[in-house]
């Protein structure tokens, strides 16, 4: 096999590093008013990164660096889904961040080597690899959130991150050691066919486990590994919000995918029972402290900790349709957030953020058009049918009483029920109050037909679901089949 087809299952990887190499050499050449070619030339690179994400498709799996890295059909889809949030992120966050000074060469770099270090996890097929993909997505959004060094409470949030994000990185390697100790390797495929044919210490297996599953929380922000999440989202400036909350929470689905699914299967009646305690109590906490909220970003920080606890119901499941849900909701999630966080950037101006729920008050007399994409985004957050929400929660809902949970699946949707109120509040306050101010909402013509595609995109997936789901299942499917 020559080295160029032994590389090609990380051609895109390859492809967007090389390119973050060559937008920092061409940021040397050009002027502070010529960076929007630098921002042009990063939208290429997620383009390029998608096609050859196509073109690099093999049927079946594909392993590269002594199959420390995989290339299936999941790994394809959950990129192609990645490199687009990214690029929806740049369009949103563009005019947001020149008024604040922040659009610079740094925020474009540190975006594609989190981007890079999303595709790591998710092609990941060994415990260094997906470390090292996580580490790297971590410290790029660590250095995002400290981007604007003036401000101190955008500071205070990097460093609750970075000090959050170390311990759960300690619990995660030490979970790995264990698992290493338990095994003899490294390697998702070696270790389940090690605790597949028993191993002679279950004791350090079962403590490994208990410290992964730790690990894995804290990064997805479930109870009680979330106390990191309100405070990030809300000091960070909003474009980095919008990244933290959207494409990684694709990559932590693989994470947890690769994890427990390809390596951990066996233990399955172990850690499902610690997924149900986990999303239960991320449900639980996650709808009832954001009635509370008054501040967008601080109420959608806890409406993520309720998604991701929601998106765990699918792992429950323990079969690939459950798998499969769960997939679709970590994706429909990352496009309602898009919208979501988009709407609070394109309200906001220079010297003001509209992330106050006081700052959507009669948005429907101001401009009508936004505070309709607005509602679909709610309704969807919310789950109310005909948008994509309904289905990704029905999905779930379906998987997890399949599998005999009724009982948690009517916890969820009590849960859902009161999560409904804070969505809907926000309707509320955009159709039926006076606004607060009468300032034009200047908005570009990228970032509006960028909304208006967002949110009728919901409601187009909400009406014909069908291709979506398919996608999603048949590539958990074939990926999880095949390994």
């Amino acid at each position: 096999m020559s080295l160029l087809t032994s590389l090609m299952p990380a051609s895109s990887e390859i492809f967007l590093l090389i390119m973050v190499c060559v937008i920092l050499m061409v940021d040397l050449f050009l002027a502070h008013s010529d960076k929007i070619y630098i921002y042009l030339l990063a939208q290429l690179t997620l383009l390029g990164c998608a096609l050859v994400t196509v073109g690099s498709h093999v049927s079946g799996v594909a392993y590269a660096f002594d199959h420390m890295f995989v290339d299936d059909l999941m790994s394809d889809v959950l990129k192609m889904f990645a490199d687009l949030a990214v690029s929806m992120m740049l369009v949103y966050s563009r005019q947001y961040l020149l008024v604040r000074g922040l659009f610079s060469v740094e925020f474009l770099v540190l975006s594609l080597f989190a981007l890079l270090g999303m595709n790591v996890m998710i092609s990941a097929n060994h415990f260094l690899s997906l470390y090292l993909g996580l580490e790297l997505l971590s410290l790029s959004l660590y250095a995002m959130v400290a981007l604007q060094r003036d401000s101190a409470i955008a500071t205070e949030a990097a460093m609750k991150y970075f000090v959050l994000g170390a311990l759960a990185s300690g619990l995660l390697l030490y979970g790995m050691s264990m698992i290493y100790g338990a095994t003899s390797s490294l390697e998702l495929g070696v270790i389940a066919d090690a605790i597949k044919h028993g191993v002679p210490n279950k004791s350090l297996l079962a403590f490994g486990l208990v410290f992964i599953v730790s690990g894995l929380a804290f990064k997805l922000g479930v109870v009680p590994f979330h106390m990191w999440v309100p405070d990030v989202y809300h000091g960070a400036p909003t474009a980095m919000t919008m990244l933290i909350s959207t494409a990684p929470k694709l990559a932590a689905f693989a994470f947890t995918a690769r994890i427990l699914v390809e390596s951990l299967q066996d233990l399955s009646q172990h850690w499902i029972g610690m997924l149900i305690i986990l999303a239960i109590a991320s449900m639980a906490l996650g709808n009832i402290a954001a009635i509370a909220q008054t501040n967008l970003k601080r109420m959608f920080a806890y409406s993520t900790i309720s998604h991701m606890g929601f998106l765990l119901l699918g792992f429950i499941n323990g079969g690939l349709e459950g798998y499969g849900a769960s997939m679709f909701y970590a994706v429909i999630y990352a496009l309602m957030s898009l919208g979501a966080f988009g709407m609070i950037m394109l309200l906001s101006r220079e010297g003001f953020e509209a992330d106050s729920l006081n700052d959507f008050r009669g948005l429907n007399q101001r401009r009508p058009w936004l505070a309709f994409m607005m509602l679909l985004l709610m309704f969807s957050m919310a789950g109310v049918p005909p948008t994509v929400g309904f289905y990704a929660k029905f999905s779930v809902l379906n998987a997890v009483v399949q599998a005999g949970y009724t009982w948690l699946a009517v916890i969820a949707v009590l849960f859902s029920l009161i999560g409904a109120f804070y969505y809907l509040r926000i309707v509320k306050l955009m159709y039926f109050d006076a606004p607060e101010s009468r300032i034009p909402i200047a908005v570009g013509s990228d970032a509006f037909v960028l909304i208006s595609f967002n949110g009728l995109g919901v409601l187009f997936l909400g009406m014909m679901p069908g291709a979506l789901m398919s996608i999603c299942a048949i590539s958990v499917k074939q990926s999880l089949l095949l390994h």
